[in-house]
């Protein structure tokens, strides 16, 4: 207990806070401020069924009262992998200010009004190519790709429904750790963790 508190005692400024997704909330508030590109962007952890890891860039659309939504195709290999473990990780970086977020916990679906409200809010461009996509999948072309694009675009009109096989998917998580550059490389790191999504937090400070 006197650890926990001392923690807390400790943070200030830019770590300051209750509830770390408001303070993730202020610090991409800050980064859209000063990134140059999509300041929402973070790496997706999975593995699948060896065990064998992957990465890849993907888009936070929504930082919820306990989770972190993003979307993608159903039928590609990161969804297949969230699907089969039910747990992920993702960690946020942004260089103009030298901080970054890292998230792990367990993933489930958003395939309800949430994703059909967020799909409409997209493009039509962006709507007809979740259509056209067969993400992961061997493409023959980009000629062939943007033919099956102008083919959907009149079979499906100006407001498409939201495909079958694209949605989103929650993120809720059992440990966030914050952490932001220091000078000679003794950097701040702060760990807040809880044994699952109903349970109080536990926050710690990490050696750099």
């Amino acid at each position: 207990m006197h650890r926990r508190q001392s923690a807390m005692a400790e943070r200030s400024g830019k770590f300051a806070g209750d509830n770390p997704f408001d303070i993730t909330r202020a610090w991409l508030a800050e980064a859209e401020a000063s990134e140059p590109n999509d300041p929402n962007a973070m790496a997706l952890s999975t593995v699948d069924a060896d065990g064998l890891p992957n990465v890849r860039m993907v888009l936070l659309k929504e930082i919820e009262d306990d989770a972190f939504v993003f979307y993608t195709n159903y039928g590609s290999a990161k969804a297949a992998e969230l699907d089969q473990a039910g747990k992920a990780a993702v960690v946020f970086h942004w260089k103009s200010l030298r901080r970054q977020i890292r998230v792990r916990g367990h993933v489930s679906r958003e395939d309800g009004p949430k994703a059909d409200a967020y799909y409409k809010s997209r493009s039509l461009q962006s709507r007809i190519g979740a259509w056209a996509s067969e993400q992961s999948r061997p493409l023959e072309s980009r000629a062939a790709l943007m033919a099956r694009v102008a083919k959907l675009g009149l079979e499906k009109g100006l407001n498409p429904d939201r495909p079958p096989f694209w949605g989103g998917y929650r993120l809720r998580p059992v440990e966030m750790e914050f952490w932001a550059d220091g000078d000679f490389r003794l950097h701040d790191r702060y760990r807040w963790t809880r044994a699952d999504g109903e349970s109080d937090w536990k926050i710690s400070r990490l050696n750099p």
